[in-house]
């Protein structure tokens, strides 16, 4: 690590685990001042205390319902009180899967899917672009996902929420690319979580789903939640600069590749 970050103070959401947890990890170790937000006050905590052991800036954390657009703009607000500054950067990556046959959808879980993945990303967006905009000088990063553009039929409505994720993306990076703020996305494909190795133990035969998932990729294996943070390193940085209304594909070669 180089110090990329040093100076920053970057809020991450869903950061209690998963690619929430190693961007947080990278963020630190890079010298950035964090937020970190998530729902699970104690995979949380269990993170400040992991990331509090490494030399690093200010690290303040805040559980809080994603959904809650009051809660989420006080969590903000107060700890840039705290921390007796304005925010450099934001990576939206709380989420949640919801996946079905598109009839088979009900009310809640499609409003559930928007809520969290879209309404809570533009929610923590507002909170911190009217300071980027006065300081101008600030970098969005929301993670996104490979059903940003491509669909894979029996997980609706999921692609349809990244779908409007990414257009939530490109227009807040034009809307504001003359006020100095930067907004651009990842797109990670498969990436081995808790929840991916939750869904293969779901699953009749968890090993025989497990090979199915490595054989979908050329590469022949995943993304670790790793490799997902180095990029979000770069992209949260300086080292981009002419760089927004873009998104940034990690998954292998697994989206351009022509399945027979």
């Amino acid at each position: 690590m180089t110090g990329r970050l040093a100076g920053r103070f970057i809020a991450v959401t869903g950061a209690a685990q998963g690619i929430g947890k190693a961007i947080a990890s990278d963020f630190r170790a890079e010298g950035a001042d964090l937020l970190l937000i998530d729902l699970d006050a104690i995979l949380l905590g269990e993170t400040v205390a992991l990331l509090g052991k490494y030399p690093g800036g200010k690290l303040l954390s805040s559980a809080v319902d994603i959904t809650d657009a009051i809660g989420i703009s006080k969590s903000f607000r107060d700890a840039a009180d705290t921390a007796g500054r304005c925010f450099d950067g934001l990576v939206n990556n709380a989420g949640v899967n919801v996946f079905h046959a598109a009839l088979e959808t009900s009310d809640d879980e499609w409003h559930r899917a928007f809520a969290i993945n879209l309404e809570g990303a533009w929610s923590c967006a507002r909170a911190v672009l009217p300071d980027m905009i006065n300081q101008r000088h600030g970098v969005i990063l929301n993670i996104a996902s490979t059903h940003s553009f491509t669909i894979i039929p029996g997980t609706f409505p999921y692609p349809v929420v990244k779908h409007a994720l990414l257009g939530l993306t490109k227009s807040l990076a034009l809307e504001h690319a003359g006020d100095g703020v930067r907004v651009n996305a990842i797109a990670p494909g498969y990436v081995a979580t808790q929840k991916v190795r939750d869904w293969w133990n779901s699953q009749p035969d968890p090993e025989a789903a497990r090979a199915a998932t490595m054989a979908l990729h050329p590469q022949g294996r995943i993304a670790t939640p790793e490799e997902i943070a180095r990029a979000a390193v770069f992209m949260i940085s300086d080292e981009c600069p002419f760089m927004t209304a873009t998104c940034l594909t990690i998954d292998g070669g697994l989206s351009v590749r022509q399945h027979a």
